[in-house]
């Protein structure tokens, strides 16, 4: 019987754990035996007795509980002192695996399966599973709520005995999940919003939530096969800035949503476009951590630029942990069970089914993600050739490497 374990966030301030007692249960149904680290839920005021009266061994020791596991659910990836002193056991977390070659080398020497919740394939079948678009959902709603908190002024239109306020203008740039949700939030509260996105596509999902639609001209645009914006060229960029920019000066908020999968994000409002906003204005970068829309913004911060708050903060669903806590353990519950083998009570690795060939970034010591193996500069891989005792290197230093290799087990 396999042992589905979860231990507490590692990363400072992380509030979101990957496991509520629902899902305790679920999993015992499943038929495997479930563990937790002590103070898992407190960031969510849940208590050990709920995870026990839910069916869940609680320890207090964190190795105890790695070392009892055979699939590890997480949000953000384990800390490399966890992978250090674990092997053989599979992982499922977001990894960032185009941010961290040196991680994914330890994945590998540890002979440690890894599943990136960022890599699930935008697919009918995948929607239960889709944490990426869960938790870009909730941040397009927190992303409005930081705005009207640092706004000097209200949202909707007021008609009053002293005179008639009008509605605030909200400007979104990108209408993916996020900043549909964004757009649909500012609504409600009675903004006046127009949106862009490269995507032309959208523009009617933008339309039926009732905000504007900010036509412009970028000749062929596009998305990718698994929805995404497609990168666009410096000649393209220009002409959006130039395009928005009037826009962007009479607004009261902006959020910025463009982010590329496993690319840096393009800069779409530079300072002399800042320079034309009305000083309390607010901009709300959602690229921030990762390089940024705005010129100006600081990762993690909320600064001033020409008396326009420009938030950057990141890590946005973590604002509301209960509900993105909720959302990413049933999208984590979705996987498992969608290849959960109830015949040996185990999790089932099969790298020919469409879904893990995405969302596996390594297996018994190897790359086998061909995305992952692209960026890293690596040949193609036959994923049937694999031997369990094969260890692949790829991106440790020299040193690194020889250190590890001193303890390589040789092929059979």
């Amino acid at each position: 019987m396999a042992t589905i374990a979860c231990v507490r966030e590692a990363t400072a301030n992380e509030r979101r754990c990957a496991l509520m007692p629902v899902n305790v249960k679920a999993y015992k149904h499943l038929g495997a035996d479930v563990i937790i680290e002590s103070g898992l839920g407190k960031g969510l005021h849940i208590s050990d007795e709920e995870y026990i009266n839910a069916g869940a061994s609680v320890l207090a020791d964190r190795q105890q509980v790695l070392s009892l596991a055979d699939v590890i659910l997480s949000v953000n990836p384990l800390t490399e002192a966890d992978i250090d002193n674990i092997s053989d056991k599979i992982v499922i977390s977001f990894l960032d695996p185009f941010n961290d070659s040196g991680y994914t080398d330890l994945l590998c020497r540890q002979q440690i399966t890894s599943l990136s919740m960022e890599m699930i394939p935008r697919s009918t079948r995948c929607q239960k599973m889709d944490a990426l678009s869960s938790q870009a959902s909730l941040a397009g709603y927190v992303m409005v709520t930081k705005a009207i908190a640092e706004l000097h002024s209200i949202l909707p239109m007021m008609m009053t005995a002293a005179g008639t306020i009008k509605p605030a203008k909200v400007f979104i740039i990108g209408a993916g999940v996020a900043g549909l949700q964004a757009i649909a939030t500012a609504k409600r509260l009675g903004a006046a919003v127009t949106a862009f996105d490269t995507r032309e596509i959208v523009a009617e999902q933008v339309r039926s939530l009732g905000a504007k639609f900010l036509d412009i001209d970028l000749g062929e645009t596009g998305q990718t096969a698994q929805g995404y914006a497609q990168a666009l060229t410096e000649v393209q960029i220009k002409i959006q800035q130039q395009a928005q920019e009037k826009c962007i000066a009479e607004s009261d908020i902006v959020i910025t949503t463009a982010q590329l999968f496993g690319r840096k994000p393009p800069q779409l409002i530079n300072q002399s476009t800042i320079a034309l906003m009305k000083p309390g204005s607010v901009i709300v970068d959602m690229a921030a951590l990762s390089g940024g829309n705005v010129d100006g913004s600081i990762a993690g911060k909320t600064n001033s630029v020409y008396g326009v708050k420009i938030i950057g903060t990141g890590n946005w669903s973590n604002e509301v942990p209960l509900n993105a806590s909720q959302m990413y353990a049933n999208n984590l519950m979705s996987l498992v069970s969608e290849f959960w083998n109830k015949e040996s009570n185990q999790l089932k690795i099969d790298l020919n089914d469409d879904i893990l060939k995405s969302a596996v970034i390594t297996h018994q010591g190897h790359i086998t993600n061909e995305t992952i193996r692209k960026f890293l500069h690596l040949p193609p891989l036959d994923v049937a050739s694999i031997k369990d005792s094969e260890i692949e290197l790829t991106t440790l230093t020299p040193l690194m490497a020889e250190s590890l290799n001193q303890k390589t087990v040789e092929p059979a």
